[in-house]
């Protein structure tokens, strides 16, 4: 692997890779809450680069994302372009020995996560994907009442994703930019049943297809459910769309009680778990566990990568680490949709 940690605590320069508006609500808050530095933005073009970057307090605006990539005043990337782009950008990054953070999912196609990951392997140069959740207080909360037992054997997840889209120019409404509902958050519940379940052994999913053929939005899943099943009869239920309002519920079901999560993917001051515990011949012991997080939701994961290239902790979650098992079960997911 390759060492970028310089060892002497200073703040990590990032440069970010689009000015999507993920960059501006989710992860410049996290960014300055985690110690790093706003140094770079880049886009295609110009005029709006610059405007950005004046607007949300970064540092400087560079026009063309190989100039950004190329400058030596940059110490890490973070890649919040279209799903179709991921690839061949991270690609780029690895290539010059500079760590990315790619949004989620790393891509858009299996072919693509397998092409990325095999750079990041050869180079050794630092890759995370963008699932900050696994980093959160609020998951570890979640994984210590599960290995504790506090609901016994973990044996169904049950999690959904969904939200409205209006604007009928959003690129997750584009098949060419490989938007749609299961790439865009139904990965998440996929890789929360990840973290307990390890990799899947089959996959069931429907969906409903957006526009008629020559609309923005043809081609594309606005909603899809399905399940995944895993070693030893376990199973994920997920619900996932871009047609209804915000819902980020999940629950997690075992032999003798269940865990249930507002938001364990981006939890904010009011998110909570609610630990439900049952037993033959007694009522449900009910316990509310009050929200913990006050941070936004990038910043644990922006602390960790920080600490890493500072060569203050070794990396943990690195994407040739998590990211194959979720592709892998988006893109069986994917072949059964499209099987009919």
């Amino acid at each position: 692997m390759a060492n970028f940690a310089s060892g002497d605590g200073a703040a990590v320069r990032w440069g970010i890779v689009s000015t999507a508006n993920i960059a501006r609500g989710q992860f410049l808050p996290a960014l300055r809450a985690a110690g790093g530095v706003a140094a770079a933005v880049a886009g295609r073009d110009a005029r709006r680069v610059v405007e950005w970057a004046s607007a949300h307090g970064v540092q400087r605006a560079i026009t063309g994302y190989q100039n950004l990539i190329a400058d030596p005043e940059i110490d890490a990337l973070y890649l919040a372009l279209p799903n179709s782009l991921h690839a061949d950008w991270t690609i780029a990054a690895l290539r010059a020995g500079k760590p990315v953070l790619c949004e989620k999912p790393l891509c858009g196609t299996l072919a693509d996560t397998e092409r990325v990951l095999s750079v990041a392997r050869a180079t050794g140069t630092l890759l995370w994907e963008a699932f900050v959740f696994p980093f959160n207080e609020h998951m570890d909360h979640l994984r210590s009442l599960i290995a504790d037992g506090a609901i016994g054997e973990l044996r169904e997840i049950q999690s959904g994703f969904h939200f409205a889209v209006s604007d009928q120019g959003n690129i997750r409404l584009s098949a060419d930019l490989q938007g749609g509902a299961l790439r865009d958050v139904g990965c998440y519940p996929v890789r929360l049943a990840q973290e307990f379940f390890g990799g899947h052994e089959s996959a069931w999913a429907t969906r409903v297809m957006g526009g008629q053929p020559g609309d923005d939005a043809s081609g594309v899943d606005l909603e899809t459910w399905g399940s995944l099943g895993y070693p030893g009869d376990r199973r994920l239920l997920f619900s996932c769309g871009m047609r209804r309002s915000r819902d980020t519920f999940s629950r997690l079901i075992g032999s003798s009680g269940q865990i249930r999560a507002s938001n364990i993917f981006h939890p904010g001051p009011a998110d909570n778990l609610t630990l439900i515990q049952s037993a033959i011949g007694r009522s449900d012991k009910v316990t509310e566990f009050p929200a913990t997080q006050t941070e936004p939701s990038f910043t644990a994961a922006l602390r960790h990568i920080n600490a890493v290239l500072n060569g203050e902790t070794a990396p943990r979650l690195l994407a040739d680490q998590t990211s194959l098992t979720t592709a892998r079960a988006l893109h069986d997911l994917a072949e059964v949709l499209a099987a009919g």
